[in-house]
């Protein structure tokens, strides 16, 4: 099944490598009809070996791993086309050693391009002469150079977008594209049994009171006090994220009513006890459910916390209220 996160080096192992695998397929053919079987064999074979880790990339959405090993094998085809084609496979050379910093680690490649490059140095009567040898290796040093110096920086940038992209600007708190996320994580990991969770849906009561009357930048003050009473507040394996508007929510370890009840009571004691506007108090709504076995994804699981503080707003706000489950 096709990941459906973005993955930037997933794209390019799926493009390079089905680019590659029908590029040598052809001149596989191409050798096959001329009847030369070693080389039309030998490109049968690069062409199996690069589409295994592309399928299994596509397919467990593993990117890095499947990189690594579609580096590695490309560098050995490289080498074995060297091997049988001598100085004019230097074309495909060249492009290996750039594109394996953009599917593998940027280490592992440039452990894979050091040992192309040396390999060909010790291919016998690779190269015209000592110049040509020299030139070859100095123009593959560069391109590896160039190639760790550029992967480096833009691996790096990706990640600092990443986190950024994670996280809300207001409230300094992971959002909502981060909460999918974690609750989809939660899911697997119970239906794994690895563990039990609770879910808490939350907002300010009365929220449209406080922009209309005292402005928004009292009400972003207020979103951003409650964030910051809501992280103080979880313990070390439980993470809070702000959904939208006024709406948080929160992702506990725990394995029992009781226990969710007593954690959401003591999140509106908390937020009713610190939280202050220019009119005074903010109080919050609460509605919260435990993971079930028959909720095989977050949805269902988020729907029954959601209704549960609609009751809690109906119930007369300040409140909260557990899902069961018949609800």
């Amino acid at each position: 099944m096709k990941p459906t996160r973005r993955d930037f080096r997933l794209d390019i192992i799926v493009l390079l490598g089905s680019i590659t695998a029908v590029t040598i397929a052809s001149f596989g053919g191409y050798r096959a009809w001329q009847g030369h079987w070693p080389q039309a064999a030998f490109d049968l074979i690069v062409v199996l070996a690069v589409s295994a880790p592309v399928l299994y990339a596509w397919r467990s959405g593993d990117s890095l791993r499947a990189g690594n090993v579609l580096a590695a094998l490309n560098s050995c085809a490289t080498f074995g086309a060297c091997l049988m084609l001598g100085h004019t496979a230097l074309t495909w050379t060249y492009l290996v050693l750039l594109t394996n910093f953009f599917i593998g680690h940027r280490w592992l490649a440039v452990g894979c391009n050091v040992a192309l490059i040396v390999g060909m140095q010790l291919i016998p009567g690779f190269f015209h002469d000592g110049v040509h040898a020299v030139s070859v290796f100095v123009s593959a040093g560069l391109i590896t150079g160039f190639s760790l110096i550029f992967a480096s920086r833009t691996q790096d940038d990706r990640a600092q977008l990443e986190r950024l992209a994670a996280i809300d600007a207001l409230t300094g708190v992971p959002n909502r594209r981060s909460m999918e996320r974690a609750l989809g994580d939660a899911v697997d990991r119970f239906q794994r049994g690895e563990c039990c969770f609770g879910l808490v849906v939350l907002d300010l009561d009365h929220f449209k009171d406080v922009n209309d009357q005292y402005g928004h930048a009292a009400g972003d003050a207020a979103i951003a006090d409650l964030a910051s009473i809501l992280r103080f507040e979880m313990r070390r394996n439980d993470q809070v994220f702000r959904f939208g508007g006024e709406e948080f929510v929160a992702l506990l370890e725990l394995d029992s009513t009781e226990a969710l009840e007593a954690t959401t009571e003591r999140l509106r004691k908390a937020v009713r006890g610190a939280l202050r506007g220019p009119g005074g108090r903010i109080t919050i709504s609460l509605g919260a459910a435990l993971l079930r076995e028959q909720e095989k994804t977050w949805h269902d699981w988020f729907s029954r916390a959601d209704a549960a503080l609609y009751r809690a707003k109906m119930a007369g706000r300040d409140s909260y209220v557990i899902a069961d489950d018949l609800f």
